[in-house]
């Protein structure tokens, strides 16, 4: 396939915490002349009783099916300009993960992004939460962190895995912290045959650049994992934001192609 321009990951004002509506960033992809775009907001707290427990992190559950088919009724409206994607962004919460199933196998999604946000019930994105800790506890949690990771890549759940390093937002000093994890990582998402997204929203919090580093891109290759795009805009002018220098920093990194999905099958395309 020739030159596809693409995002993957998008959100709007149904998270609550992004702004616009998702006909405003599918307009703002048509715009920078892209092919394809991706809506993938936060899925729903599923296994949780209240049927919108967090107002401003994700959806309720009742307002999903909404999502849903407001998704795919611009795919038809805009279907001669621009291919538009169902997608979701879907947390991984270990023993919680049936009722998540469960909750988004009634929809026909391209793909599912799958997301670690909280280790040892904490937000990654939490500050202070690395404040007193010994290196010795810095470690095991950046450990735990890539075992989450590694038992979402396992659950088959997942086309995706989002921001693979993106603890290091607000501490930039993660990226450091020693540990064999990652390679051992990598290579069970390589096993299961899913993608990582380059994700540049990391010019946005305090780490900057992009999610994942260069140093775990390099290891992505050795490994032969899959890679693919994603802003993660959470407002329309991100979209497809830094897709050629991210195009063109994978090239030089030695990789020879990503992939996007249409429903749930592979689509490769030569970088």
């Amino acid at each position: 396939m020739g030159e596809v321009t693409f995002d993957l990951h998008t959100h709007h004002e149904r998270c609550g915490h992004a702004e616009g509506k998702i006909e405003d960033y599918i307009k703002a992809a048509i715009e920078k002349e892209m092919n394809v775009i991706g809506i993938a907001d936060h899925s729903p707290y599923f296994a949780r009783e209240e049927d919108h427990a967090f107002p401003r992190i994700t959806m309720a559950k009742s307002d999903f099916p909404n999502y849903v088919s407001e998704v795919l009724q611009l795919k038809e409206k805009y279907r001669h300009k621009i291919h538009v994607l169902l997608g979701v962004e879907c947390d991984y919460f270990p023993g919680q993960m049936s009722k998540y199933q469960k909750g988004l196998s009634k929809y026909p999604f391209d793909y599912i992004i799958g997301s670690v946000h909280f280790v040892d019930d904490i937000s990654i994105f939490k500050k202070g939460r690395w404040d007193g800790l010994t290196q010795k506890e810095k470690q095991k949690t950046k450990e735990n962190y890539y075992h989450l990771i590694a038992q979402s890549a396992k659950s088959g759940m997942f086309q995706i895995l989002g921001h693979i390093d993106a603890m290091k937002g607000y501490y930039p000093e993660f990226s450091a912290i020693e540990t064999p994890v990652i390679d051992e990582t990598l290579q069970i998402i390589a096993e299961h045959k899913i993608a990582i997204e380059i994700n540049t929203s990391g010019k946005t919090k305090d780490s900057g650049g992009w999610y994942p580093s260069d140093d775990i891109l390099e290891r992505a290759l050795f490994h032969d994992v899959y890679v693919t795009f994603g802003s993660d805009a959470h407002v329309p002018e991100r979209v497809g934001d830094e897709f050629e220098a991210v195009k063109q920093r994978l090239k030089e990194i030695g990789f020879k192609e990503w992939v996007y999905y249409v429903q749930q099958k592979q689509q490769i395309v030569k970088l």
